[in-house]
Protein backbone atom coordinates (compact mmCIF):
# COMPACT_ATOMS: atom_id res chain seq x y z
CA UNK A 1 0.00 0.00 0.00
CA UNK A 2 1.28 3.21 -1.35
CA UNK A 3 1.79 5.87 2.07
CA UNK A 4 2.41 9.51 1.83
CA UNK A 5 3.12 11.58 -0.58
CA UNK A 6 6.69 12.88 0.02
CA UNK A 7 8.20 16.34 -2.06
CA UNK A 8 12.22 16.06 -2.29
CA UNK A 9 13.48 19.40 -2.93
CA UNK A 10 17.84 19.24 -3.40
CA UNK A 11 19.74 21.41 -6.52
CA UNK A 12 22.16 17.90 -6.93
CA UNK A 13 20.29 16.10 -9.43
CA UNK A 14 21.87 12.90 -8.39
CA UNK A 15 21.09 13.20 -4.69
CA UNK A 16 17.51 14.29 -5.54
CA UNK A 17 17.12 11.29 -7.90
CA UNK A 18 18.97 8.64 -5.26
CA UNK A 19 16.31 10.29 -1.98
CA UNK A 20 13.74 9.33 -4.43
CA UNK A 21 14.08 5.83 -5.15
CA UNK A 22 15.21 5.21 -2.12
CA UNK A 23 11.63 6.25 -0.38
CA UNK A 24 9.93 4.80 -3.02
CA UNK A 25 11.14 1.51 -2.33
CA UNK A 26 10.09 2.50 1.32
CA UNK A 27 6.95 2.70 0.04
CA UNK A 28 6.30 6.56 0.00
CA UNK A 29 4.73 8.24 -3.14
CA UNK A 30 7.42 10.57 -4.08
CA UNK A 31 7.38 13.82 -6.08
CA UNK A 32 10.97 15.99 -6.33
CA UNK A 33 12.17 19.60 -7.40
CA UNK A 34 15.29 21.23 -8.20
CA UNK A 35 14.98 24.39 -6.39
CA UNK A 36 12.71 26.36 -4.23
CA UNK A 37 10.33 27.91 -6.52
CA UNK A 38 9.81 24.82 -8.90
CA UNK A 39 9.08 22.89 -5.43
CA UNK A 40 6.12 25.46 -4.76
CA UNK A 41 4.58 24.51 -7.89
CA UNK A 42 4.35 20.97 -7.00
CA UNK A 43 3.49 21.33 -3.94
CA UNK A 44 0.29 23.29 -4.70
CA UNK A 45 -0.04 20.43 -7.66
CA UNK A 46 0.01 17.56 -5.21
CA UNK A 47 0.09 18.74 -1.49
CA UNK A 48 2.54 16.34 0.24
CA UNK A 49 2.23 15.39 3.68
CA UNK A 50 5.81 16.18 4.04
CA UNK A 51 8.53 18.24 2.52
CA UNK A 52 12.23 17.12 2.75
CA UNK A 53 14.66 19.80 1.55
CA UNK A 54 18.15 20.89 0.94
CA UNK A 55 19.00 23.99 3.25
CA UNK A 56 21.26 25.51 1.05
CA UNK A 57 20.20 26.06 -2.30
CA UNK A 58 20.33 29.50 -4.84
CA UNK A 59 17.12 31.45 -5.31
CA UNK A 60 14.88 30.14 -2.80
CA UNK A 61 16.76 28.39 0.20
CA UNK A 62 15.31 25.81 2.94
CA UNK A 63 14.12 28.36 5.77
CA UNK A 64 12.49 30.01 2.84
CA UNK A 65 10.52 27.31 0.98
CA UNK A 66 9.42 26.32 4.49
CA UNK A 67 7.46 29.53 5.02
CA UNK A 68 6.01 29.58 2.14
CA UNK A 69 4.80 25.81 1.86
CA UNK A 70 3.60 26.75 5.72
CA UNK A 71 1.81 29.89 4.61
CA UNK A 72 0.04 27.54 2.09
CA UNK A 73 -0.68 24.44 4.40
CA UNK A 74 0.10 24.85 8.10
CA UNK A 75 0.17 21.19 8.69
CA UNK A 76 2.80 20.42 6.43
CA UNK A 77 5.92 18.71 7.76
CA UNK A 78 9.20 19.99 6.84
CA UNK A 79 12.59 18.03 7.47
CA UNK A 80 15.59 19.76 6.40
CA UNK A 81 19.09 18.67 5.25
CA UNK A 82 22.55 20.32 5.62
CA UNK A 83 25.98 19.20 5.05
CA UNK A 84 28.02 17.62 8.48
CA UNK A 85 28.92 20.42 10.50
CA UNK A 86 26.65 23.13 9.90
CA UNK A 87 24.02 21.84 12.13
CA UNK A 88 23.70 25.77 13.39
CA UNK A 89 22.07 26.39 10.53
CA UNK A 90 19.98 23.24 10.98
CA UNK A 91 18.83 24.31 14.37
CA UNK A 92 18.06 28.20 13.09
CA UNK A 93 15.93 25.93 10.85
CA UNK A 94 13.94 24.63 13.70
CA UNK A 95 13.48 27.47 15.27
CA UNK A 96 11.66 28.92 11.80
CA UNK A 97 9.35 26.23 12.23
CA UNK A 98 11.18 22.88 10.70
CA UNK A 99 10.16 19.36 12.18
CA UNK A 100 13.81 17.93 12.19
CA UNK A 101 17.13 18.06 10.14
CA UNK A 102 19.31 15.48 8.82
CA UNK A 103 23.00 15.92 8.58
CA UNK A 104 24.76 14.43 5.15
CA UNK A 105 25.48 11.98 3.96
CA UNK A 106 22.87 10.33 4.91
CA UNK A 107 21.90 7.49 7.25
CA UNK A 108 18.95 5.39 5.62
CA UNK A 109 17.96 4.04 8.91
CA UNK A 110 17.88 7.36 10.65
CA UNK A 111 16.16 9.11 6.97
CA UNK A 112 12.96 6.49 7.62
CA UNK A 113 12.79 7.06 11.77
CA UNK A 114 12.80 10.59 11.39
CA UNK A 115 10.89 11.19 8.44
CA UNK A 116 8.30 8.29 10.35
CA UNK A 117 7.94 10.95 13.00
CA UNK A 118 7.32 13.69 11.45
CA UNK A 119 4.18 11.91 9.35
CA UNK A 120 3.19 10.58 12.57
CA UNK A 121 2.60 14.10 14.06
CA UNK A 122 1.21 15.11 10.52
CA UNK A 123 -1.04 12.40 10.74
CA UNK A 124 -2.42 13.05 14.28
CA UNK A 125 -3.27 16.70 13.27
CA UNK A 126 -5.03 15.32 10.56
CA UNK A 127 -6.97 13.29 12.13
CA UNK A 128 -7.54 15.42 15.13
CA UNK A 129 -9.13 17.79 12.98
CA UNK A 130 -11.30 15.38 11.24
CA UNK A 131 -12.65 14.27 15.07
CA UNK A 132 -13.41 17.64 15.45
CA UNK A 133 -15.19 18.12 11.91
CA UNK A 134 -16.93 14.81 13.05
CA UNK A 135 -17.67 15.56 16.22
CA UNK A 136 -19.03 19.23 15.18
CA UNK A 137 -21.15 17.43 12.21
CA UNK A 138 -22.58 14.23 14.25
CA UNK A 139 -23.43 15.84 17.58
CA UNK A 140 -25.49 18.52 17.59
CA UNK A 141 -25.98 18.66 21.13
CA UNK A 142 -23.74 21.31 22.63
CA UNK A 143 -20.40 19.74 24.16
CA UNK A 144 -21.92 16.19 24.20
CA UNK A 145 -19.53 13.87 22.88
CA UNK A 146 -19.77 9.98 22.32
CA UNK A 147 -20.32 7.70 19.74
CA UNK A 148 -21.22 4.84 22.01
CA UNK A 149 -24.33 2.62 21.83
CA UNK A 150 -25.53 4.49 25.45
CA UNK A 151 -25.09 7.90 23.76
CA UNK A 152 -26.15 7.47 20.61
CA UNK A 153 -29.92 6.15 21.94
CA UNK A 154 -29.55 9.03 24.31
CA UNK A 155 -28.81 11.69 21.90
CA UNK A 156 -32.12 9.77 19.62
CA UNK A 157 -34.26 9.64 22.65
CA UNK A 158 -33.37 14.07 23.32
CA UNK A 159 -34.12 14.60 19.76
CA UNK A 160 -37.40 12.81 20.03
CA UNK A 161 -38.26 14.89 23.48
CA UNK A 162 -37.30 17.99 22.74
CA UNK A 163 -39.91 19.55 20.68
CA UNK A 164 -42.66 18.34 23.17
CA UNK A 165 -43.38 20.88 26.07
CA UNK A 166 -43.55 17.49 28.37
CA UNK A 167 -41.44 17.65 31.70
CA UNK A 168 -38.35 15.35 31.50
CA UNK A 169 -36.30 13.04 34.40
CA UNK A 170 -32.93 13.44 34.03
CA UNK A 171 -31.35 10.19 36.11
CA UNK A 172 -27.55 9.11 36.67
CA UNK A 173 -24.87 9.41 38.65
CA UNK A 174 -22.92 12.92 39.57
CA UNK A 175 -20.77 14.01 37.18
CA UNK A 176 -22.72 12.20 33.80
CA UNK A 177 -23.32 15.61 32.19
CA UNK A 178 -27.03 15.90 33.53
CA UNK A 179 -27.03 19.47 33.29
CA UNK A 180 -25.37 19.03 29.58
CA UNK A 181 -28.33 17.14 28.67
CA UNK A 182 -31.25 19.81 29.95
CA UNK A 183 -29.19 22.34 28.01
CA UNK A 184 -29.44 20.52 24.89
CA UNK A 185 -33.22 19.88 24.66
CA UNK A 186 -33.49 23.04 25.68
CA UNK A 187 -31.47 24.03 22.82
CA UNK A 188 -33.42 21.69 20.56
CA UNK A 189 -37.19 22.86 21.35
CA UNK A 190 -39.13 25.75 20.38
CA UNK A 191 -38.55 27.09 23.47
CA UNK A 192 -34.20 27.79 22.20
CA UNK A 193 -34.84 31.41 22.27
CA UNK A 194 -36.34 31.78 25.86
CA UNK A 195 -34.62 31.76 28.78
CA UNK A 196 -32.47 28.16 30.15
CA UNK A 197 -32.93 29.16 33.65
CA UNK A 198 -30.75 26.74 36.53
CA UNK A 199 -31.83 25.92 39.70
CA UNK A 200 -29.48 24.02 42.17
CA UNK A 201 -31.67 22.88 44.97
CA UNK A 202 -28.67 21.14 47.01
CA UNK A 203 -27.18 24.70 47.48
CA UNK A 204 -29.32 26.70 48.73
CA UNK A 205 -30.78 26.67 52.21
CA UNK A 206 -34.05 25.58 53.02
CA UNK A 207 -35.08 28.74 54.25
CA UNK A 208 -34.42 30.58 50.45
CA UNK A 209 -34.95 27.87 48.05
CA UNK A 210 -38.40 28.98 48.03
CA UNK A 211 -37.86 32.81 47.51
CA UNK A 212 -35.55 31.57 44.73
CA UNK A 213 -38.11 29.43 42.79
CA UNK A 214 -41.56 31.82 43.43
CA UNK A 215 -39.77 35.49 44.52
CA UNK A 216 -40.89 37.31 47.39
CA UNK A 217 -42.59 40.76 47.87
CA UNK A 218 -41.10 43.39 49.62
CA UNK A 219 -41.12 42.66 53.29
CA UNK A 220 -42.20 39.48 53.62
CA UNK A 221 -38.58 37.98 55.57
CA UNK A 222 -36.37 40.30 57.18
CA UNK A 223 -33.97 41.61 54.29
CA UNK A 224 -35.79 41.73 51.65
CA UNK A 225 -35.87 45.37 50.82
CA UNK A 226 -37.85 45.17 47.80
CA UNK A 227 -39.77 42.59 45.25
CA UNK A 228 -37.80 39.63 44.06
CA UNK A 229 -38.72 37.79 40.76
CA UNK A 230 -37.95 33.81 41.34
CA UNK A 231 -36.65 32.05 39.01
CA UNK A 232 -40.29 30.48 37.88
CA UNK A 233 -41.01 34.15 36.74
CA UNK A 234 -37.49 34.05 34.82
CA UNK A 235 -37.70 31.27 33.35
CA UNK A 236 -41.11 32.07 31.64
CA UNK A 237 -41.56 31.18 27.88
CA UNK A 238 -38.30 28.99 28.67
CA UNK A 239 -36.99 26.22 30.36
CA UNK A 240 -36.55 25.56 33.93
CA UNK A 241 -33.33 23.08 34.77
CA UNK A 242 -33.77 21.70 38.51
CA UNK A 243 -30.96 20.05 39.53
CA UNK A 244 -30.96 17.59 42.52
CA UNK A 245 -34.77 17.45 42.79
CA UNK A 246 -34.33 15.03 45.76
CA UNK A 247 -33.17 17.86 47.77
CA UNK A 248 -36.32 19.94 47.74
CA UNK A 249 -37.62 19.78 51.17
CA UNK A 250 -41.38 18.65 51.64
CA UNK A 251 -42.93 21.93 52.16
CA UNK A 252 -41.36 23.26 48.48
CA UNK A 253 -42.51 19.80 46.95
CA UNK A 254 -46.14 21.13 47.65
CA UNK A 255 -45.46 24.12 45.92
CA UNK A 256 -43.74 23.00 42.99
CA UNK A 257 -46.50 20.56 42.16
CA UNK A 258 -48.95 23.19 42.44
CA UNK A 259 -47.04 25.09 39.55
CA UNK A 260 -46.71 21.84 37.21
CA UNK A 261 -50.25 21.26 37.48
CA UNK A 262 -51.91 24.81 37.19
CA UNK A 263 -48.99 26.55 36.03
CA UNK A 264 -49.54 29.86 38.86
CA UNK A 265 -48.34 30.09 42.08
CA UNK A 266 -47.86 33.43 44.63
CA UNK A 267 -44.57 34.76 45.32
CA UNK A 268 -43.74 34.57 49.16
CA UNK A 269 -45.23 36.74 51.24
CA UNK A 270 -47.59 38.06 48.33
CA UNK A 271 -51.11 36.83 47.44
CA UNK A 272 -51.05 37.67 43.96
CA UNK A 273 -51.43 34.87 41.64
CA UNK A 274 -48.45 34.85 39.20
CA UNK A 275 -49.04 32.71 35.59
CA UNK A 276 -46.26 31.22 34.16
CA UNK A 277 -45.46 29.20 30.74
CA UNK A 278 -42.30 26.99 31.55
CA UNK A 279 -40.73 24.03 30.98
CA UNK A 280 -39.06 21.92 33.60
CA UNK A 281 -36.46 19.52 33.56
CA UNK A 282 -35.18 17.81 36.56
CA UNK A 283 -32.29 15.77 37.49
CA UNK A 284 -31.33 13.61 40.29
CA UNK A 285 -28.45 11.04 41.12
CA UNK A 286 -31.10 9.64 43.92
CA UNK A 287 -33.40 6.73 43.55
CA UNK A 288 -36.61 8.83 43.64
CA UNK A 289 -38.75 6.19 43.99
CA UNK A 290 -36.44 4.89 47.09
CA UNK A 291 -37.01 8.20 48.61
CA UNK A 292 -41.02 8.16 47.69
CA UNK A 293 -41.25 4.54 49.54
CA UNK A 294 -39.17 6.12 52.33
CA UNK A 295 -41.65 9.47 52.73
CA UNK A 296 -38.94 11.57 51.54
CA UNK A 297 -40.31 12.84 48.17
CA UNK A 298 -43.85 13.18 47.24
CA UNK A 299 -45.56 10.29 45.16
CA UNK A 300 -47.94 12.71 42.83
CA UNK A 301 -44.57 15.14 42.03
CA UNK A 302 -42.18 12.36 41.46
CA UNK A 303 -45.46 11.23 38.61
CA UNK A 304 -45.66 14.81 37.33
CA UNK A 305 -41.90 15.31 36.80
CA UNK A 306 -41.17 11.62 35.03
CA UNK A 307 -43.47 11.97 32.07
CA UNK A 308 -39.63 11.01 29.98
CA UNK A 309 -37.49 9.63 31.97
CA UNK A 310 -33.68 9.53 30.75
CA UNK A 311 -30.90 8.01 32.58
CA UNK A 312 -27.64 8.76 31.75
CA UNK A 313 -24.67 5.88 31.68
CA UNK A 314 -21.91 6.37 34.23
CA UNK A 315 -18.70 6.66 31.87
CA UNK A 316 -17.56 3.21 33.11
CA UNK A 317 -20.36 1.75 30.86
CA UNK A 318 -19.14 3.70 27.94
CA UNK A 319 -15.60 3.41 27.84
CA UNK A 320 -15.36 3.65 23.81
CA UNK A 321 -15.85 7.54 24.48
CA UNK A 322 -13.24 8.09 27.04
CA UNK A 323 -10.67 8.82 24.29
CA UNK A 324 -12.60 11.31 22.56
CA UNK A 325 -13.41 12.81 26.01
CA UNK A 326 -9.80 12.86 26.62
CA UNK A 327 -8.90 14.56 23.26
CA UNK A 328 -11.85 16.80 23.68
CA UNK A 329 -11.20 18.19 27.39
CA UNK A 330 -7.18 18.55 25.84
CA UNK A 331 -8.20 20.61 22.92
CA UNK A 332 -10.56 22.56 25.26
CA UNK A 333 -7.50 22.99 28.60
CA UNK A 334 -4.54 23.12 25.53
CA UNK A 335 -6.66 26.48 24.26
CA UNK A 336 -7.50 27.94 27.70
CA UNK A 337 -4.12 27.66 28.82
CA UNK A 338 -2.10 28.38 25.84
CA UNK A 339 -0.30 25.36 25.86
CA UNK A 340 0.78 23.07 22.76
CA UNK A 341 -0.08 20.06 23.91
CA UNK A 342 -1.89 17.85 21.38
CA UNK A 343 -2.28 14.44 22.27
CA UNK A 344 -2.32 11.37 24.42
CA UNK A 345 -0.44 8.60 24.32
CA UNK A 346 -1.33 5.05 23.92
CA UNK A 347 -0.24 4.19 27.51
CA UNK A 348 -1.94 7.24 29.03
CA UNK A 349 -5.23 6.15 27.06
CA UNK A 350 -5.40 2.84 28.17
CA UNK A 351 -5.33 3.80 32.11
CA UNK A 352 -8.15 6.21 31.21
CA UNK A 353 -9.91 3.78 30.03
CA UNK A 354 -9.62 0.55 32.60
CA UNK A 355 -9.97 3.30 35.23
CA UNK A 356 -13.65 3.19 36.67
CA UNK A 357 -14.46 6.97 37.00
CA UNK A 358 -16.80 7.14 40.26
CA UNK A 359 -16.95 10.69 39.81
CA UNK A 360 -18.01 10.21 35.56
CA UNK A 361 -17.16 12.60 32.86
CA UNK A 362 -16.39 15.65 35.18
CA UNK A 363 -13.47 13.62 37.06
CA UNK A 364 -12.09 13.07 33.59
CA UNK A 365 -12.80 16.55 32.98
CA UNK A 366 -10.71 17.74 35.70
CA UNK A 367 -7.62 14.91 35.23
CA UNK A 368 -7.19 16.14 31.90
CA UNK A 369 -7.23 20.06 32.58
CA UNK A 370 -4.71 18.89 35.26
CA UNK A 371 -2.22 16.91 32.86
CA UNK A 372 -2.35 19.83 30.30
CA UNK A 373 -1.27 22.14 32.66
CA UNK A 374 1.56 20.23 34.46
CA UNK A 375 2.48 18.44 30.54
CA UNK A 376 5.85 20.21 29.97
CA UNK A 377 5.81 19.73 25.85
CA UNK A 378 2.95 18.43 23.52
CA UNK A 379 1.73 15.16 24.75
CA UNK A 380 0.12 13.56 27.85
CA UNK A 381 1.86 10.43 29.04
CA UNK A 382 0.72 8.47 32.54
CA UNK A 383 3.21 10.32 34.34
CA UNK A 384 0.88 13.17 34.27
CA UNK A 385 -2.27 11.32 35.59
CA UNK A 386 -3.21 11.09 39.30
CA UNK A 387 -1.88 8.00 41.19
CA UNK A 388 -5.10 6.67 41.72
CA UNK A 389 -5.97 6.13 37.79
CA UNK A 390 -2.62 4.21 37.44
CA UNK A 391 -3.60 0.61 39.57
CA UNK A 392 -0.79 -2.35 40.23
CA UNK A 393 -0.84 -5.20 38.69
CA UNK A 394 -2.83 -6.69 41.70
CA UNK A 395 -5.93 -4.78 40.37
CA UNK A 396 -5.76 -5.89 36.90
CA UNK A 397 -7.53 -9.45 38.07
CA UNK A 398 -5.60 -11.69 35.31
CA UNK A 399 -4.70 -15.00 36.68
CA UNK A 400 -3.09 -17.92 35.62
CA UNK A 401 -4.67 -20.23 35.20
CA UNK A 402 -7.81 -18.64 35.10
CA UNK A 403 -7.69 -16.39 32.54
CA UNK A 404 -8.42 -16.56 28.55
CA UNK A 405 -5.73 -16.44 25.71
CA UNK A 406 -7.37 -13.25 24.92
CA UNK A 407 -7.39 -11.20 28.34
CA UNK A 408 -3.81 -12.60 28.49
CA UNK A 409 -3.22 -11.37 25.68
CA UNK A 410 -4.73 -7.54 26.39
CA UNK A 411 -2.34 -7.91 30.03
CA UNK A 412 0.66 -8.54 27.52
CA UNK A 413 -0.19 -5.76 25.50
CA UNK A 414 -1.77 -2.72 27.79
CA UNK A 415 1.26 -3.25 30.24
CA UNK A 416 4.07 -3.58 27.25
CA UNK A 417 3.16 -0.29 25.94
CA UNK A 418 3.53 1.23 29.71
CA UNK A 419 6.70 -0.26 29.83
CA UNK A 420 8.21 1.18 26.79
CA UNK A 421 6.26 4.76 27.18
CA UNK A 422 3.29 4.19 24.83
CA UNK A 423 5.43 3.88 22.17
CA UNK A 424 3.36 0.91 19.76
CA UNK A 425 6.77 0.56 17.74
CA UNK A 426 8.84 -0.46 20.51
CA UNK A 427 6.13 -2.62 22.06
CA UNK A 428 5.52 -4.57 18.35
CA UNK A 429 9.31 -5.28 18.76
CA UNK A 430 9.25 -6.00 22.78
CA UNK A 431 6.11 -8.62 21.30
CA UNK A 432 7.09 -9.56 18.07
CA UNK A 433 4.23 -8.42 16.33
CA UNK A 434 3.13 -5.80 14.13
CA UNK A 435 2.84 -2.03 15.29
CA UNK A 436 -0.59 -2.51 13.54
CA UNK A 437 -1.80 -5.07 15.26
CA UNK A 438 -1.61 -3.08 18.73
CA UNK A 439 -3.46 -0.60 17.22
CA UNK A 440 -6.06 -2.81 16.23
CA UNK A 441 -6.12 -4.46 19.59
CA UNK A 442 -6.38 -0.91 21.24
CA UNK A 443 -9.67 -0.05 19.05
CA UNK A 444 -11.21 -3.63 19.86
CA UNK A 445 -10.10 -2.60 23.96
CA UNK A 446 -11.56 0.47 24.07
CA UNK A 447 -8.56 2.17 24.37
CA UNK A 448 -9.25 4.18 21.88
CA UNK A 449 -12.65 5.16 19.98
CA UNK A 450 -13.54 2.81 17.05
CA UNK A 451 -13.17 5.29 14.35
CA UNK A 452 -11.24 8.47 14.08
CA UNK A 453 -9.43 8.86 16.66
CA UNK A 454 -5.55 9.34 16.79
CA UNK A 455 -3.51 6.35 18.09
CA UNK A 456 -0.39 7.70 19.10
CA UNK A 457 3.18 6.48 19.59
CA UNK A 458 5.46 8.13 21.95
CA UNK A 459 8.67 7.41 20.26
CA UNK A 460 7.07 9.16 17.15
CA UNK A 461 6.48 12.09 18.89
CA UNK A 462 8.90 13.04 21.73
CA UNK A 463 11.70 12.12 19.23
CA UNK A 464 13.67 10.16 22.16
Amino acid sequence: MTRERILVVDDEANARTALAELLKEEGYAVETAADGFKALAKFEEHHPALILTDLKMPGMDGVELLQKARGLDPDVEVVVMTAFGAVDTAVAAMRAGASDYLTKPLNLDELVLVLERSLERWRLRRETTELRGRLAERYSFSNIIGSSPEMQQLFKVIAQVAPSRASVLLSGESGTGKELVAAAIHQNSPRASGPFVRVHSAALAESLLESELFGHERGSFTGADKRREGRFERANGGTLFLDEIGEIPPATQVKLLRVLQEREFERVGGDQTVRTDVRVIAATNRDLLDEVAKGNFREDLYYRLNVINLKLPALRERRSDIPALATYFLNKYAKENDKAVTHVTDAALARLTRYPWPGNVRELENIMERAVVMAEGDVIGTEHLPQEVIPDERELGLRIPGATLAEIERYAILETLSAVGGSTSKAAQTLGISPRKIQYKLHEYGSAPKSGTPILDDESISGD
